[in-house]
């Protein structure tokens, strides 16, 4: 592994013990000191803090947390007990007294706090650029903005400084960064999680947000600062999206009849082939009118919502003038002419927009637009502040103002060199929905980042024992040519015995067809345990009906537990994969009981390797069975949009 700081590597590791958070804590500390000053930080932790922090996570061996050891940062405008909350502006800093709750929530989980990020001054811009501690540029290319006004999150993700990182969104500060910079940004339903704590920019608008490198590591930790806040007059109450993000079957997928690129047409070649990655995985796109959409977001820079942020930091900016960024202050005082009439007459015109748009949602499920149409350096942005961020922002200012979700998936780069990706959007409460969509679309190639001074495990012998409840590692599986074609195994294997596929030619390593059940397959969070391993997927097959699929507690993550019955054994679908032989040891190493490797036989008679799981777990389990399959299960689990 590359030193990656996902959250599976990192359960992985502390797992097996080649890593303790002390090891991950001295390794993020010195990648941070390595990059110097690239204005990615306004307020670090003393070192001493952390490993302190780290020693005591390390300590612990019993009740760990979801995100025990996983290192994280907070947009400096959310609050952190003890640490001053800035904004970016050294003039209005306070020390906070509390954590904002979601901070807290993060902490109680086992998450270990790095240092609060750099941010566009009062989370007013969408450049990165805006801010007296300096811009951020991203990581992927020099020179270029990082997006804001959460830049400081997103790039400390992007740089492998952390796993992830905390922002807010208003006009998209939750997703513009995470396009430029090639991470995930989870924008959720307003109201989900808690704004108690955080800086307000458009205190109606507001919500905090979530960048990671995986959609799956962004649910996860959405899954933990999720739910209702007592004292918070905004807090809605949303269903907690699971830590595991489901499957889901074919959707419609809106996508705008006419999108505009601003003469960027490699940007919009980009956006062609991301959608034509989503009509791959099967979903229909349906051309949609986006006019009342982007009606509705021209509202907040000409409409009264310029006024609503002059309800936060308006009265500071008048008493200190000085001490505000210039075009930070320009943008308020657009806000200063608005009277009441223009505050109801811009929510009627909003209330016209969001039921245009509403007609525009009967025909869709999920609306699939660029996140940036085109993208820009620090020097053009410099030059031209406010029209290029009006430009930036194009697809992203409606998505609060209309009441939706979020999720921003990097989509490649450009055929020039520029980083691209899309959001999908769906209604307040369709977090989950849009997690299994984003799951499932194909991650562009990923970022190379500095390798942590990590021992890797040392496997054991192939021959080793096996913890298997059905076989032995001991027991040498015979080669059998097979191959998987589509949906299937195309060829049948003789008796019982697994498969291993010889490739190549004569002499080099042979491959295992290995059948993945739950927490494995992918899209799900221990997949990355097998894509590091060397794992090639070959599509999906059923069993033979001899078995019964339980939801099992307990665990690092959730999984699930294939058990061959005596009686009343159905098919279960399984997602199969090609390992090479000798990865095969590493991975019985990595599996936590009561699941282990055994013999899976398949529907028509073939018999491969696969997960199974040790009867005595399945006591006072869920017996998930007549939903054919772990993503079926988590499937059924989805409330309405």
């Amino acid at each position: 592994m590359d030193g990656a700081l996902d959250l599976a590597t990192l359960a992985h590791r502390y797992r097996t013990g080649t890593a303790d958070p002390v090891d991950v804590a001295e390794e993020v500390l010195r990648r941070v000191a390595a990059r110097g000053d690239d204005h990615v930080w306004i307020t670090l932790r003393p070192s001493g803090d952390v490993l302190a922090d780290a020693a005591v996570l390390a300590a612990e061996r019993d009740g760990r947390g979801p995100l025990h050891g996983i290192p994280f940062a907070v947009k400096d405008n959310v609050d952190v007990a003890g640490m001053p909350t800035t904004a970016a502006c050294p003039g209005y800093a306070y020390i906070a007294d509390r954590d904002a709750p979601l901070v807290e929530r993060l902490l109680a989980a086992g998450a270990l706090l790095i240092g609060k990020t750099n941010l566009d001054q009062f989370a007013t811009g969408l450049s990165g650029t805006r801010s007296p501690y300096g811009a951020c540029e991203s990581p992927l290319v020099p020179g270029l903005i990082s997006g804001g006004s959460s830049s400081g999150s997103a790039v400390a993700v992007a740089a492998g400084l952390v796993s992830f990182a905390i922002g807010t969104d208003t006009a998209g500060s939750g997703r513009v960064p995470a396009a430029l910079t090639g991470t995930v940004g989870v924008k959720p339903s307003r109201g989900l999680v808690s704004t108690l704590g955080m800086v307000p920019a458009c205190a109606s608008l507001d919500c905090p947000s979530v960048f990671a490198t995986s959609v799956a590591d962004g649910l996860a930790v959405l899954s933990v600062i999720a739910g209702t806040e007592p004292g918070d007059p905004w807090s809605r109450p949303f269903p907690v999206p699971p830590a595991v993000p489901p499957s889901t079957g074919p959707l419609r997928v809106g996508v705008p009849r006419k999108p505009e690129f601003f003469g960027d047409d490699t940007a919009g070649a980009a956006f062609e082939e991301a959608t034509a990655a989503l009509s791959r995985l099967g979903h229909r796109l349906v051309p949609i009118d986006l006019d009342p959409f982007l009606a509705a977001g021209r509202l907040l820079y000409e409409g009264p919502w310029v006024a609503e942020r002059l309800a936060a930091v308006g009265e500071f900016a008048a008493r200190h003038p000085d001490m505000v960024h210039p075009v930070t202050s320009r943008i308020l005082d657009g806000g200063r002419s608005l009277s009441a009439v223009d505050a109801f007459e811009g929510i009627y015109r909003l209330a016209e927009l969001r039921a245009r748009s509403l007609r525009e949602w009967a025909s869709m499920d999920v609306l699939a637009v660029p996140t940036v149409p085109t993208t820009f350096t620090i020097e053009e942005m410099l030059a031209d502040p406010i029209a290029l961020n009006t430009v930036l922002g194009h697809y992203t200012t409606f998505t609060n103002l209309l009441d939706l979700a979020g999720l921003a998936v990097p989509a490649g780069m450009t055929s020039t060199g520029r980083p691209h990706g899309i959001t999908l959007l769906g209604p307040a409460g369709s977090d989950t929905l849009l997690a299994a969509v984003g799951a499932s679309y194909p991650s562009p190639v990923s970022r190379s980042v500095t390798s942590p001074a990590f021992p890797e495990p040392t496997p054991p012998p192939a021959t080793n024992g096996s913890t298997s409840p059905t076989a032995s590692a001991r027991d040498t599986p015979s080669t059998v040519p097979t191959r998987v074609t589509g949906d299937t195994v195309a060829t049948r294997v003789a008796g019982d015995t697994p498969a291993t596929v010889a490739t190549g030619a004569a002499g080099d390593t042979p491959s295992t067809v290995l059948a993945v059940v739950g927490a494995h397959r992918s899209g799900q969070p221990l997949n990355g345990e097998l894509v590091a391993l060397g794992a090639t997927p070959l599509g999906t097959a059923l069993t033979a009906p001899l078995y019964r699929l339980y939801a099992l507690d307990g665990g690092p993550v959730p999984r699930a537990g294939l058990v061959r019955a005596a009686s009343g054994g159905v098919p279960v679908e399984v997602e199969l994969y090609e390992l090479p032989a000798p990865a095969v040891g590493t991975l019985l190493t990595m599996i936590a009981p009561p699941l282990g490797l055994g013999t899976v036989e398949l529907d028509g008679g073939s018999a491969v390797h696969g997960f199974l799981c040790e009867a005595y777990a399945t006591t006072g389990a869920l017996d998930i069975s007549a939903h054919g399959s772990w993503p079926g299960y988590l499937l059924s689990r989805l409330s309405p949009t």
